[in-house]
């Protein structure tokens, strides 16, 4: 696949057919996404390969606090998640907010699920002093997760990059027995695609660039 085709049709990808995922053919998608960027080259990333149905069990429901927080604010017309604004809803909101299946499914019903991290010990977070949440450490690992999705989209395959199981990290390195000084990314659920949309839809290119400063000319 030509790569402007494959960076403008590699879609968010949550529903799957049955179809095995084989691991001569996940071992490809690796070994391409592999070459992946990382800061001072330390590839301080690590994948895990999920097959077996009780563990992606137990990863599913570790989605679902993240996930009433995320509902509940969405129905309170908030960014979920964001961290400039603390939540509206309460507690009691919050717990309450019902899981759509759309969030805890893909994970049950992918061919593999790869739960991937990377190691703080060698990533190089430049913005961690600084008086806001940090963003740095993942240009040490999500070109990886990128790079993991675009291979995928080459083989027949798709996925999605989760993060609400996330928020419960010390279940998920319980469950996984990941090491303490590694942080977990992201959890890509991968299978054949039901569907494969083949155009996306996002901001032009002048609506989210500009020349020279933030409120510079529209590029």
């Amino acid at each position: 696949m030509e790569l402007y085709d494959a960076m403008r049709t590699t879609s968010a990808v949550r529903r799957f057919t049955d179809e095995a995922l084989p691991d001569d053919v996940l071992e490809r998608i690796l070994d391409n996404a592999r070459f992946a960027p990382s800061g001072g080259n330390r590839q301080g990333s690590h994948v895990i390969v999920v097959r077996d149905a009780a563990t992606r069990e137990r990863l599913a429901a570790l989605n679902e606090p993240a996930v009433r927080r995320y509902v509940a604010q969405i129905a309170a017309g908030e960014s979920p998640w964001n961290s400039v604004h603390p939540p509206g809803p309460s507690t009691e909101e919050i717990a309450a907010a019902a899981v759509p299946g759309a969030f805890v499914q893909p994970v049950l019903t992918a061919a593999a699920v790869l739960v991937v991290c990377v190691d703080l010990a060698v990533v190089a977070s430049i913005d961690q002093d600084l008086d806001r949440v940090g963003v740095v450490s993942g240009a040490s690992v999500y070109p990886l997760v990128w790079n993991i999705l675009l291979a995928a989209r080459q083989e027949g395959y798709g996925g999605t990059i989760t993060t609400m199981a996330v928020a419960e990290e010390p279940a998920v390195k319980e469950l996984l027995g990941i090491p303490e000084t590694y942080a977990l990314a992201a959890v890509v659920p991968l299978g054949k695609p039901v569907h494969q949309p083949t155009k996306l839809k996002r901001n032009t290119v002048a609506e989210f660039v500009t020349r020279e400063r933030f409120d510079g000319p529209k590029f």
